[in-house]
């Protein structure tokens, strides 16, 4: 039975294939052991933004490695995953939707829907026409959500979700906070999931020794001496 008390907050931005995979395994495992689930829409940009970041997309090596990996993630899921008509795209308006005032089922089923309109349908969520059609298709008032979400107090709703989410200490999509645990990416759910049974693996005390302040080394500018490049 589910806990009101007990609740996995979950940081996403529909850009990402990895939170289309984690929302879609989160409600079972978050039902497993008594848990509720709030998502939270939040903006990937503003993360990058905030960090200094590249995303993954903008690193070619890196983007066709997660390909690989989120397919082999998605079939073992038995779930679809196609690649969205567009990478990356504004995600903005679906964000600002999904944050609007509604019921929690309301919001479950239209935030996988929007899912599966990116990572599964190459649908285009930037495009008000098809956000209000999948909204229209789970049972909800599309062109009104559309029209709500572009007043100021949804923009400023989700900017100031993607900001209390960075103070929280996300770093990226999607994050799981569960209490003061921050967990990142589908590939945390293990651990995860041991916190949630009351068996985190970290042993007590240990965490202090990684989070003291340490001394710098000159280990990268040496490396870079060896190699003959300037580090003046």
């Amino acid at each position: 039975m589910t806990n009101p008390n007990r609740t996995i907050e979950f940081y996403f931005d529909y850009i990402s294939s990895n939170a289309y995979l984690a929302w879609v395994a989160l409600e079972p495992l978050a039902e497993r052991y008594g848990y509720r689930v709030e998502p939270t829409p939040t903006l990937f940009a503003g993360y990058l933004e905030a960090y200094g970041q590249l995303g993954p997309a903008e690193i070619p090596v890196k983007a066709i490695w997660m390909a690989k990996n989120n397919l082999r993630k998605a079939a073992l899921l038995g779930v679809p995953l196609n690649p969205p008509v567009h990478h990356p795209f504004n995600p903005l308006l679906a964000l600002r939707v999904s944050s609007l005032e509604m019921g929690e089922v309301a919001r479950a089923k239209l935030i996988r829907a929007l899912f599966e309109a990116v990572w599964v349908n190459g649908l285009h969520v930037s495009e008000p026409a098809v956000v209000a059609g999948v909204a229209q298709d789970v049972g909800l008032d599309g062109e009104a959500l559309v029209h709500a979400a572009q007043q100021p107090e949804a923009k400023l709703r989700l900017r100031n979700q993607t900001d209390a989410a960075i103070k929280a200490g996300a770093f990226g999509v999607p994050s799981m906070r569960v209490g003061t645990e921050l967990f990142w990416g589908y590939d945390d759910f293990p651990y995860m999931e041991r916190v949630l049974a009351g068996e985190d693996p970290m042993p007590a005390g240990e965490l202090a020794k990684w989070t003291r302040a340490a001394r710098p080394s000159a280990m990268r500018k040496r490396v870079r001496e060896m190699r003959g490049e300037d580090v003046s």
